[in-house]
């Protein structure tokens, strides 16, 4: 049996369905984007609440994905191309770029296989940190689980948010 960090045992059945589970909610989230990036908007919105919770941080021209959902733009007029899709904890995070002044993070949470809230930050750096460290194995305490990797962090200063979980 694995531990979970608390030296309490996780039965290995738990462990495998939690990874199969984050798999399937990693491959939602990819198709949600593939279906956005060619214009199929329907079959995206199949992967969506019809009461998504939305929030956002950037500047409000930049509310491009919310423009797309809602059918305000259309997908050519910003196209959502991730980089890099992780799961963390129990979001689905994506990131991407599309031009020198247009780095994007997604934080999206899914429940049953729909996608119920997503957390939009643009031109912001983001860093997803455990509210309780956990202790590596060389016992050090670590508490970033996920930290952006804009394109050219070195020609932009972006401000940054922490999201706890």
């Amino acid at each position: 049996m694995a531990t979970n960090g608390l030296n309490s045992p996780v039965p290995k059945s738990y462990l495998k369905q939690k990874q199969m589970l984050d798999m399937q909610n990693k491959a939602v989230v990819d198709a949600l984007y593939k279906g956005l990036v060619n214009g199929h908007t329907q079959t995206a919105a199949k992967f969506l609440a019809s009461d998504l919770e939305w929030w956002f941080h950037g500047p409000r021209q930049c509310q491009h994905m919310m423009w797309v959902l809602t059918g305000k733009s259309v997908h050519t007029d910003f196209r959502f191309k991730p980089r890099r899709i992780e799961v963390v904890g129990d979001y689905v995070i994506a990131e991407g770029w599309e031009e020198k002044n247009a780095y994007w993070v997604h934080v999206w949470t899914l429940k049953d296989g729909i996608i119920v809230q997503l957390k939009e930050y643009f031109n912001t750096w983001l860093t997803v940190r455990k509210i309780r460290p956990k202790k590596s194995e060389n016992g050090d305490e670590s508490n970033t689980l996920w930290q952006s990797q804009p394109k050219n962090v070195t020609c932009s200063s972006l401000p940054g948010l922490l999201l706890a979980i």
